[in-house]
């Protein structure tokens, strides 16, 4: 999942392959009514869905520690995913996806020049943020409104700003790539942004300003950001930032597969995006929606399930970078309104702090998926991610949609984040829940197959 201030951008569709329903027939059907996808849900295990992650992880472990798109970890996923389709009697289908994209061809480097000369460590102190610009600079550092929630969001907060200077702000109050305009416009050489401090917000995080910025920008983590604003409103503190990052076109890969339904009416898609963010393997986010769609697509060939309306599972290229794979995909449709009659988006179901949320959206989508959720004796939170993931096309499209999620790195009731390795290295197999994965592809299960798919009585 992309952070939360970041928005959507659309890209240009390579090649679409045939979109047709699936010919491969399940040997046997098990009549579906609302209630009965009990079956179902019991085949699908927290073992299973395990070895998904685990199949995941050493893909990414392979490659570099990352499966972002783009990259051969990505590559290797989608394989993997269409070759655990194919052998459950799916026929995928790969719809390539072509968008431009930026990658680090040498790590990022930050550093105090004066006073006192200090290194930072990449990753640990800071990150670059996704399509910042190459350069080496150095020059004076100035805190704009540091303070202050919406640092950097209006233009007149540079007012006062000495171009070649660079800036630095707090996270919060506007996209990433506000801030990131806003100081380009003054005249930055550089951007820093810093982590605002609150649970699960302390360290730099990875984001994108979704198009290649003209001067270096970079992430960093709070205690740090803090420390430099001080510094800097104290008297002059020169800092020297490093970046080396291409720009090019990238190619990737949504896979598609269907579930045939007792009519060939316009069928139930559900999503989840398949690639990693470049710093980590993206287990967390998302291999636990990748494990819960993949697992669920298995059994329910296995045990011979033929809804009433056809089910159509979507993995989804390039999410991080920007919703590249969704949004291609429903630009490639003709009528999507008519071609696709409802979404479920699976992003982040198994953190390791979690809370069940139920997109806020289509009423009887958001409904039956709550109603599942009880029925796992769990409370149902809602939730309102508006853009943040790939449910953004289909619901801009005016097509119903609805989703699960556990959570990210913004704090839980206890005061603590959902996912404190959101976005980061250690978001491996050890970081997810277990319990919750298992609860949260149960309530999809008996959701989808039970309900919304459902035979009517």
């Amino acid at each position: 999942m992309r952070s939360y201030l970041v928005a959507a951008a659309s890209a240009s569709i390579l090649a679409t392959a045939c979109l047709s329903g699936n010919d491969n027939e399940p040997a046997t059907s098990a009549a579906q009514t609302p209630g009965n996808a009990e079956p179902l849900a019991q085949a699908v295990t927290a073992e299973g869905l395990k070895a998904h992650l685990v199949a995941l992880q050493r893909i990414a472990d392979e490659n570099d520690g990352t499966r972002a798109s783009g990259t051969p970890g990505y590559d290797a996923s989608v394989e993997y995913v269409a070759g655990q389709l194919r052998r459950a009697g799916y026929t995928p289908r790969l719809q390539r996806v072509r968008y431009t994209d930026s990658h680090e061809r040498a790590p990022p480097e930050l550093a105090r020049v004066s006073p006192d000369p200090l290194t930072y460590e990449y990753r640990d102190d800071f990150v670059s943020l996704r399509y910042s610009g190459s350069g080496e600079i150095e020059a004076p550092l100035e805190a704009i409104d540091a303070d202050s929630e919406t640092s950097g969001c209006e233009s007149s907060d540079f007012d006062d700003f000495d171009a070649g200077s660079i800036a630095l702000m707090q996270r919060g109050g506007c996209f990433f790539f506000d801030k990131v305009r806003n100081a380009v416009s003054a005249g930055a050489a550089a951007v820093i942004v810093f982590n605002d401090g609150s649970p699960g917000h302390e360290g730099p995080i990875e984001a994108t300003l979704l198009q290649p910025a003209e001067v270096p920008a970079l992430s960093l983590a709070n205690e740090l950001g803090e420390q430099l604003a001080k510094q800097a409103d104290a008297g002059p503190v020169h800092v020297r930032v490093h970046t080396r990052v291409e720009v090019g076109q990238t190619e990737a890969a949504n896979v598609l597969a269907d579930l045939p339904g007792a009519t060939k009416g316009a069928p139930l898609l559900l999503g989840a995006h398949l690639d990693s963010v470049e710093s980590g393997p993206g287990i967390n986010d998302n291999g636990s929606g990748v494990a819960t769609l993949l697992e669920l697509a298995v059994q329910a060939r296995r045990l011979g399930f033929q809804p009433q309306q056809p089910v159509r599972f979507a993995f989804w290229a390039g999410e991080e970078a920007g919703l590249f794979g969704s949004r291609e995909y429903v630009n490639s449709l003709e009528n999507p309104i008519d071609d696709i009659a409802s979404v479920v988006n699976v992003d982040m179901v198994g953190s390791p702090n979690p809370e069940p949320y139920v997109y806020e959206g289509d009423g009887t989508i958001q409904e039956a998926l709550s109603e599942a959720v009880r029925g796992e004796g769990l409370d149902p939170v809602t939730v309102d991610l508006q853009g943040a993931s790939d449910h953004a096309a289909f619901q801009q499209a005016g097509i119903p949609t609805g989703g699960l999620y556990t959570g990210a790195d913004e704090p839980a009731p206890d005061g603590r984040p959902h996912d404190n390795c959101y976005h980061r290295a250690c978001d491996t197999v050890d970081n997810v829940d277990l319990e919750m994965l298992e609860q949260m592809a149960d309530v999809l299960a008996v959701a989808v197959f039970g309900t919304l798919t459902g035979e009517s009585p």
